[in-house]
């Protein structure tokens, strides 16, 4: 296999690889799993996600990147470096890699990213901002003179941004999204029921039951996890508008960035947006009620882009294309190193 053009979503929880023309060649949970004695890796991906909460003291499984960025560059090298051997099947040849960031990462942070990826096997490595990788996954034309209004909600980060003639008018950037409604949902439990549950189950209730607008009591779901009280296992019901006050924070920000955002596009531009909507991408778009929310905070319609978990990871794939066009957000941080 000849070197390849290679889209990386390197998100807080999971890592997609993208390639055109055949689409998503791999997707893997971002965990690492070490033995602390000797610094060994025990496990990459879904083997080392099944151990998280489940190890002996000696071995500790981790996400190595923390809200959109690199928290332990060994343990993320590691990890890209074995997913792109499993992508590409070829570990000797290099390739060019287009990765995405959050769009308020710094200069620091991106020299580390670069430098984590070319030791992992990339050749030459661009990097592009998650709201134009969004645009482009959700099937937005980011080329024409006409405002769009993006909100990406990943794992570690939110993204929001108006986007015309392929770069970013107005954004911002902030560490509230996925991870910390779960972490939110956790202390929820534990202050009001005395019940304490791990992140999978925080997750899960987030997915069935998470709603920030008009939440039901009809709809409900069972959480297991230990009672603080008595330390044995409990087994609880609870229903949308049980958790929904542990969920409103997170919709509020929300509505108060697209609020920030728009003050600081021009008008011309809010008045597309007022035309064509507003778009959610990312797994946060998902949660029950949020289009409902901003729309009758905001009074624009807002749509849930078709396939929202993978339009970050399509857009990567596809930036290739856009690479001549690109005003802003996107950027080629290195140099080609073989």
């Amino acid at each position: 296999m000849g070197a390849l053009d290679i889209g990386i979503d390197l998100g807080t929880t999971k890592i997609i690889i993208y390639k055109e023309p055949e689409g998503e060649i791999l997707r893997e949970p971002a965990v690492v799993a070490i033995n602390t004695t000797d610094d060994t890796v025990i496990a990459v991906g879904q083997e080392a996600l099944r151990m998280l909460g489940r190890t002996p003291g000696h071995i500790r499984a981790e996400f190595p990147l923390n809200d959109g960025v690199i928290s332990d560059h060994m343990l993320t090298e590691v990890m890209i470096k074995e997913f792109l051997k499993r992508a590409c099947n070829n570990f000797l040849v290099k390739h060019r890699v287009i990765i995405c960031v959050p769009s308020a990462i710094t200069d620091v942070e991106k020299r580390a990213l670069v430098e984590v990826v070319i030791n992992s096997g990339g050749r030459k490595v661009y990097l592009i901002e998650e709201p134009i990788a969004a645009a482009i996954g959700a099937g937005i034309d980011i080329s024409k003179p006409k405002g769009t209004l993006i909100v990406d909600i990943g794992g570690g980060t939110t993204d929001v941004a108006v986007i015309s003639l392929s770069g970013i008018v107005a954004s911002k950037s902030f560490k509230y999204a996925g991870n910390k409604i779960d972490e939110d949902i956790i202390k929820y439990f534990t202050m009001k029921y005395k019940l304490a549950i791990g992140k999978k189950m925080a997750c899960q209730v987030k997915q069935d039951i998470g709603n920030v607008f008009n939440p039901s009591e009809d709809i409900k779901t069972e959480v297991r996890g230990r009672n603080l009280l008595t330390v044995y296992p409990q087994k609880i019901e609870v229903s949308q508008r049980d958790i929904y006050e542990c969920l409103i924070p997170f919709g509020e920000a929300i509505v108060e960035s697209i609020r920030f955002v728009l003050e600081k596009t021009p008008p011309e531009l809010v008045s597309d947006i007022y035309e064509y909507g507003i778009t959610l991408t990312g797994g946060g778009a998902l949660l029950g009620g949020l289009a409902e929310l901003i729309e009758q905070k905001i009074h624009v319609k807002t749509r849930i882009a078709d396939n929202p978990i993978e339009c970050v990871s399509i857009g990567t794939g596809k930036a290739f294309n856009f690479i001549d066009v690109l005003q802003t957000g996107f950027s080629t941080e290195t140099n080609t190193r073989f």
